[in-house]
């Protein structure tokens, strides 16, 4: 069963976002020596969970709608784009090598929701970590145009199974969905009133709600008030630059 294992964000300043999501979340950054790229290596203690990418300012025209790309695996990448396109999804990146690293393609569910299919050359995988270990990436969501349809799309491509559904009242249902046999994420109908496009997002483990919504702000970025969730604590915000994300915590 396929499932995520990279996350990473294009940037037009690999500086400023470096320093701002090191501040906030925690990680350790290191260049990744990839020739005629400048991507850096985020850490989670000394596990690698994602990374951050100098583009230039020309491709970040629609910088608060570039949501963080959540990576997830596939045994054959090529076969993933068929399939995708079959069960009414999009190809924004064809299929493409990173020498040395892997393969992947850029594409969309039926809501255009954008993530990518990767699979890397190596076998080898990071150790489990406990659930709301800070640096990791603790939930995912996606905010769809239609829940039911994508849900359809992402069983029948990674064949992830529904776990519990949960009434929202006037928002909807939320489904959770799990991967071996983990619940990981959940899925939704955007209301429409919500702002911006259908979309992923990931929640980044912190140590304290309170303390990552007092360095976001500290840091020029904006975060809501905590919400409680099922198993802790949450709040939704942006970056200085208007990225998109959401933390996550055991406890207030």
């Amino acid at each position: 069963m396929s499932k995520f294992i990279w996350y990473d964000l294009m940037t037009p300043d690999l500086t400023a976002s470096e320093a701002f999501y090191a501040h906030v979340i925690g990680w350790r950054a290191e260049d990744s020596g990839m020739p005629g790229v400048a991507y850096h290596i985020l850490r989670a203690g000394n596990v690698q969970i994602g990374g951050l990418m100098q583009a230039p300012p020309e491709m970040m025209q629609s910088a608060k709608t570039r949501p963080w790309m959540g990576h997830i695996y596939v045994p054959d990448v090529d076969q993933a784009v068929s399939k995708a396109l079959s069960l009414g999804g999009k190809v924004f990146q064809p299929a493409a090598d990173i020498p040395g690293i892997g393969r992947f393609a850029v594409l969309g569910d039926t809501s255009a929701a954008a993530f990518i299919v990767f699979k890397p050359n190596s076998s080898e995988q990071p150790a489990p970590v406990a659930e709301g270990t800070p640096g990791h990436v603790a939930w995912r969501d996606l905010q769809s145009a239609d829940w039911h349809k994508d849900w359809t799309f992402y069983s029948s491509l990674f064949g992830w199974k529904k776990s519990q559904a949960m009434d929202m009242g006037p928002m909807g249902t939320y489904q959770l969905f799990s991967v071996d046999g983990r619940d990981i994420g959940g899925m939704m109908t955007r209301r429409p009133q919500d702002n911006g496009p259908p979309r992923w997002n990931y929640y980044f483990a912190v140590e304290s709600i309170a303390a990552g919504i007092a360095r976001t702000k500290a840091k020029g970025g904006s975060m809501s008030d905590p919400m409680e969730v099922p198993g802790g604590w949450a709040a939704d915000g942006a970056d200085p630059l208007g990225v998109h994300f959401s933390i996550f915590s055991l406890k207030l």
